[in-house]
């Protein structure tokens, strides 16, 4: 069994969004200005909205 399937963080889910294509295009182009990725973005976007989320609910 290969280690990394051991990895605390391992990304091994997808999540499917669907967006309009003008909203799509926009946040890439965006993305790439700031020399990030979308993916990268998003799971930035999860990982602060659990953090806020939790910190409401007092967990």
């Amino acid at each position: 069994m290969s280690k990394d399937k051991n990895k605390p963080g391992k990304k091994n889910s997808q999540l499917i969004v669907r967006i309009n294509d003008e909203e799509r295009l926009r946040f890439i182009a965006l993305c790439e200005e700031m020399d990030t990725s979308a993916a990268r973005e998003v799971r930035r976007f999860i990982r602060d909205f659990i953090k806020q989320q939790d910190s409401q609910s007092g967990d």
